[in-house]
């Protein structure tokens, strides 16, 4: 069962990964806002901030995601990346110790990122260390082997 929209919209912060682009940036969120544009209220405005890793300019990658099936989304880029796509999934999210909030999403592979895996957490620190233990086990368990054979390339992206 996937997450209530309401629950997934405002701002994660992306601790985890098999994305190489993230081996060379930091401070990656995602910020996910109702469209308003959309009148039945499905569409999400994507918005991802990272900086590299030196250096404090902020970068952007905007895009919209519209449904496409219970929990999964097509992204579409903004701007110059308009005929960039991607399709999206959560496959796991949940409220740990102290209300953790935390979010595992499945990409689809674009014309310029493999398909991968993503942790997302609520806090900037991340997720406690048993937690992100149990999702990483959880991930190895998963009856697909194109996200198993992923849970092996998982890395922490910097944060600070």
């Amino acid at each position: 069962m996937p997450p209530p929209l309401p629950w997934l919209l405002g701002t994660w912060h992306v601790t985890h990964s098999t994305l190489p682009m993230w081996k060379k940036a930091r401070n990656v969120s995602i910020t996910y806002s109702p469209l308003p544009s959309d009148p039945n209220g499905e569409k999400i405005d994507d918005l991802v901030t990272y900086q590299a890793l030196s250096g404090d300019k902020v970068k952007t990658v905007s895009g919209t995601d519209t449904p496409a099936g219970p929990g999964a989304w097509n992204w579409r880029g903004n701007g110059w990346l308009f005929f960039v796509v991607s399709h999206w999934e959560v496959l796991g999210y949940g409220d740990g110790e102290s209300g953790e909030q935390w979010v595992v999403t499945y990409f689809a592979k674009t014309l310029f990122t493999p398909a991968g895996i993503d942790i997302y957490s609520r806090r900037k620190e991340g997720l406690k260390e048993g937690t992100l233990a149990a999702v990483k086990e959880a991930l190895k368990k998963v009856d697909v082997e194109a996200v198993k054979g992923l849970v092996g390339s998982i890395f922490e992206v910097k944060r600070d």
